[in-house]
């Protein structure tokens, strides 16, 4: 793993503009609030080759509970190198505030050697070789079905979405995805991927802290990693970012439940698609909604635009019994709400072009592998399971929310697994807000 913070510099053409620092900038801004002058005039008090006396004396404000001051450093950018699918989701999950992306599974290296050692991730001595073992099946698995669906995608061309008049690099890239995206199922959750955020210090610090209090080795050595690169660019707010008490008996309570559930509903077994979702159109009294739902969506071009107080004032819940971890990486990466999933593995999901009797042994010795890992009360279970594994996932938000995703990941060239999620989401939410029906785009998915 390795961990490297982004400076950011102006453009030239900003030559003209003050120059500080993310925690500079958090001081003057605070100082900017608590007074009658106008920004040059509390600039030009501050020494900018040696800002350290200003900075202290306003920081000192985020040790009394203003922590918004955190906020004003602007966007402090890391990158990580070679983390485990894992860890690249709880981050996501964990950073709800931040601007992120994530290496595709189409474009990174699928092979045993692209995983993180056995002690990295803190699987018991004893179940390291039976793990490897495993995980090495597993890209053989992937590999093999990728293969044949290859093939069979080159011999029987309208199995691909292909657009009209597609050219030849069009053509075979589309038909590279086809495979590459129903064989995505037998890549190990531990494999090694890339990812880059960017958010302000304030919320670093909390996403570090929370890092640094969950029992996986691999996430405390992350929070260590980002935390000395970040102490480069925004020293004395990086000091909130060490392990909490709250934070570390709140996750051992998630990870108990997790346990005590997985353990109960632990197969490998196709589970069954089963949606759920739940609107609450509810005002106080004395400030009722009186827009229809049809005029706050009828403006828009597209699904940017902007939408009426009556989709955004109303809330919206919605839930899959099933959403395998392959497409749990994309959808947890919707920022808006709250997002939560124990995390475990009810059901293992495969496209129809792939047959469960193929990889019955497989997925019969992964499913003893992560039952043995979870009757230890291991942390690690998470690192023998594979993009197959189906887990509950519910995610609340706002109408306006929801809508546009569900317009996105239904959209051209959304994949076609998570557009069968969020239209099956999209025609629950449609049926209890009928109003929304002329207004609400469902895409198609193609190409994928």
């Amino acid at each position: 793993m390795k961990v490297t913070g982004l400076a950011l510099v102006p453009p030239p053409t900003a030559a003209d503009l003050p120059k500080v620092t993310p925690e500079l900038l958090a001081s003057v801004l605070a100082r900017y609030s608590r007074s009658n002058q106008g920004i040059g005039a509390i600039l030009a008090k501050v020494d900018l080759a040696n800002p350290d006396a200003s900075i202290d004396r306003i920081l000192n404000f985020v040790d009394y509970g203003h922590a918004s001051i955190g906020g004003l450093t602007g966007g402090l950018a890391v990158a990580l190198d070679d983390v485990s699918m894992w860890l690249a989701y709880k981050i996501f999950e964990i950073a709800t505030m931040a601007d992120g992306q994530e290496s595709s599974t189409r474009y990174i290296t699928m092979d045993a050697a692209n995983l993180p050692s056995a002690d990295e991730l803190g699987l018991p001595a004893d179940l390291a070789g039976r793990w490897r073992d495993l995980m090495a099946r597993a890209f053989a698995a992937y590999h093999a079905e990728y293969a044949r669906l290859d093939a069979l995608a080159t011999a029987n061309p309208g199995l691909v979405r292909l657009p009209p008049n597609a050219r030849p690099a069009v053509v075979t890239r589309l038909r590279k995805n086809y495979a590459l995206d129903r064989a995505r199922y037998f890549i190990p959750l531990a494999t090694r991927t890339n990812l880059g955020l960017v958010q302000t210090s304030r919320m670093w610090a909390a996403t570090v802290k929370q890092l640094d209090s969950l029992p996986h080795p691999e996430a405390r050595a992350a929070a260590q990693l980002i935390r000395d690169e970040l102490l480069k660019i925004s020293p004395r707010l990086m000091r909130h970012s060490f392990a909490e008490p709250s934070y570390a008996a709140q996750a051992a309570q998630e990870l108990a439940t997790s346990l005590t559930l997985g353990r109960a509903r632990l197969s490998a077994a196709p589970l069954a698609d089963e949606v759920w979702v739940h609107v609450d159109r509810a005002t106080p009294p004395f400030l009722p909604e009186t827009q229809p739902v049809a005029e706050a969506l009828r403006h828009r071009a597209n699904r940017y635009g902007h939408q009426g107080t009556a989709t955004r004032r109303m809330r919206v819940t919605f839930a899959w019994n099933n959403l395998a971890l392959a497409e749990l990486r994309d959808l947890n990466r919707h920022r808006t709400g709250h997002r939560y999933t124990p995390f475990i593995q009810a059901g293992f999901y495969l496209p129809p072009e792939i047959r469960h009797a193929d990889h019955a042994g497989l997925l019969t010795d992964q499913l003893a592998l992560t039952r043995e890992l979870m009757e230890r009360g291991s942390p690690a279970y998470v690192h023998s399971l594979l993009l197959g594994a189906q887990t509950p996932f519910e995610h609340s938000t706002h109408a306006d929310k929801f809508i546009y995703e569900a317009e996105l990941r239904t959209g051209m060239g959304a994949h076609f697994r998570y557009a069968e999620h969020l239209s099956a989401a999209l025609r629950e939410f449609l049926w209890l807000v009928p109003e929304a029906r002329e207004h609400v785009t469902e895409g198609t998915a193609e190409p994928e």
